[in-house]
């Protein structure tokens, strides 16, 4: 488990990281809400809530990738469009996290944030995963980069990753949080970074 010190260190490092980012990605992150507006016809930026440190829910901030479409039959049906998926493969509907960040929310590295019904149902040892904020990346993020590619190869995507990748989650971040290093989270920075260009 990170010591106050470790705590203060990593809330530092987001601080000033953050700062740097904001005045280089704030036109960019505006221009792709814009986008996103006229391409979903609704509000560009998608909000919701998410479980984060201690278990307190928080408001997420994305991109908004996803149309919305109303059948015949009254059902609601969303789709991503070419530049939702392409905002997606980038990670680029990330980008207003930096505002989570700024305000204490999130980290730039940690567990991924959850909706409600897994990390807040975690017990015993598990919970050490709420100790720390929640990040935009981090070891399980960077393994399941592609998770969507593989919950659609699943005959039952749901059950398999309630019974295979969110065990397999909560052991990776566990580990994260147990043996954290600062240099370790400049590492999955860098290769976060990478992977999405």
């Amino acid at each position: 488990m990170l010591t106050r010190a470790q705590k203060a260190l990593k809330r530092s490092f987001d601080l000033v990281l953050c700062l740097l980012l904001l005045p280089i990605l704030i036109v960019p992150i505006i221009l792709l809400i814009g986008c996103a507006s006229w391409d979903t016809r609704q509000w560009g930026v998608f909000s919701q809530q998410r479980v984060g440190q201690y278990g307190r829910l928080f408001p997420i901030y994305k991109i908004r990738s996803l149309r919305g479409s109303q059948h015949a039959l009254g059902q609601f049906a969303q789709y991503a469009s070419p530049f939702g998926n392409w905002l997606r493969r980038h990670k680029l509907d990330e980008w207003p996290q930096l505002f989570n960040v700024l305000v204490g929310h999130m980290s730039f590295v940690g567990p991924r944030p959850d909706v409600t019904g897994f990390a807040d149902a975690l017990e015993g040892v598990d919970r050490v995963i709420l100790e720390v904020k929640p990040g935009i990346t981090g070891p399980a993020t960077l393994k399941y980069a592609n998770e969507d590619v593989v919950l659609r190869q699943q005959s039952d995507p749901e059950l398999y990753n309630y019974e295979v990748i969110w065990p397999d989650k909560v052991e990776i971040n566990k580990n994260y949080v147990q043996n954290w290093r600062f240099f370790v989270d400049l590492k999955y920075i860098i290769q976060s970074f990478q992977i999405n260009l």
